[in-house]
């Protein structure tokens, strides 16, 4: 019985660990970190107050470019053998502009995370791929914060 309940628990613990490790093999372990921030930039773009009205032009460019970062990084992710998967955040409603800063803020850390050396040379082309996806959503995302301030500096 003790056998069975030693077992039992190292069992227990090594599916407890699972979470941690998952980061843990391939030597690019910031894929998982970036397509969450990801996401969630994604996330706070296209989910608006009723008040903000439609989406812009600006906008619609960073959540598409959002979502192509998205596919390329979760290809990179997979190729290293890493599990991929999001739970939506709950902090959405911000203001337009806050919620735009926020986003902003997100692809700059996921830049910060994708952008460190890759060892699979598979995984490479979509690492760069998807950097320039970003890359051209934050400069997107900051050029639509210029256009709600001057929006609403119009506005007061």
């Amino acid at each position: 019985m003790k056998k069975k309940s030693l077992i039992a628990a190292l069992a227990l613990m090594a599916v407890a660990s699972l979470p941690a490790l998952a980061d843990e093999y391939g030597k690019h372990p910031f894929y998982l970190h970036a397509l969450s921030d990801l996401r969630t930039a994604a996330w706070k773009v296209e989910h608006r107050r009723p008040e903000d009205g439609q989406v812009s032009r600006d906008e619609q460019v960073v959540i598409d470019e959002i979502h192509a970062a998205i596919g390329d990084l979760q290809h990179a992710a997979w190729l290293d053998g890493k599990p991929v998967e999001w739970r939506e955040p709950t902090d959405a409603w911000l203001p337009r502009e806050g919620r735009l800063h926020a986003a902003a803020d997100l692809l700059r850390k996921v830049r910060s995370d994708v952008a460190r050396e890759e060892d699979d040379p598979r995984s490479r082309p979509y690492q760069q791929r998807g950097l320039a996806h970003v890359d051209l959503a934050l400069a997107t995302a900051q050029h639509a914060i210029g256009d709600v301030r001057r929006h609403d500096m119009r506005r007061e």
